[in-house]
């Protein structure tokens, strides 16, 4: 029997390490959801893996489900809903965007049909923000959970500089992982 010499696989072993703390530290970070502003779509506790980099190479897409820096302690989940340019409105629980009508889909299975209350209130941009369209270099985010998230139309816009990353992936609880966070 041939004995193994372990000084071989030593600099391999340190090797794929030193990989691995790179691609963790400087192309993902690990995030846990704090809170219920996200519901239905991420849940308190659930475990995600935010691309760091995928905004250095594309733009920010509507309705992409981000993660950004609130302040120096606080770093917030929300999904962009305007972009730069963006005059927004929400009236009869609908999305408009510049003038047009822009289908929610991803909230569609959690809108209660038999409830006379809105799952969106009314309201306009200017009306919370003071400007009638989204700045450039800012972006205007919501929670999912309309009537219970401490979002843009509380706090503004938040700048692009902000940004954390995109999260692509939801990794707990194993029964809930996905790949994306549907548009």
């Amino acid at each position: 029997m041939k004995k193994i010499h372990y000084r071989k696989f030593l600099p391999v072993v340190i090797f794929a390490i030193a990989i691995a703390i790179i691609f963790r530290t400087v192309l993902f970070a690990s995030y846990v959801v704090d809170g219920e502003s996200m519901e239905p779509t991420l849940f308190d506790g659930n475990l995600l893996m935010v691309n760091k980099v995928v905004y250095n190479l594309e733009d920010v897409d509507r309705f992409d489900v981000i993660v950004f820096h609130a302040n120096q302690q606080d770093d917030y989940v929300k999904r962009v809903i305007g972009l730069p340019g963006d005059k927004i409105e929400y009236k009869d629980d609908k999305l408009y965007i510049n003038g047009k009508y822009i289908q929610e889909k991803f909230l569609e299975p959690y809108r209660n049909v038999n409830s006379n209350e809105p799952f969106t209130e009314d309201f306009t941009l200017e009306e919370v923000t003071g400007n009638e369209e989204v700045p450039e270099g800012k972006l205007f985010v919501m929670g999912d959970n309309r009537e219970d998230s401490l979002d843009s139309r509380s706090f503004g816009f938040i700048s692009q500089k902000q940004l954390v990353g995109k999260v692509d992936v939801k990794y707990w609880p194993l029964t809930e992982a996905s790949l994306t966070l549907g548009k």
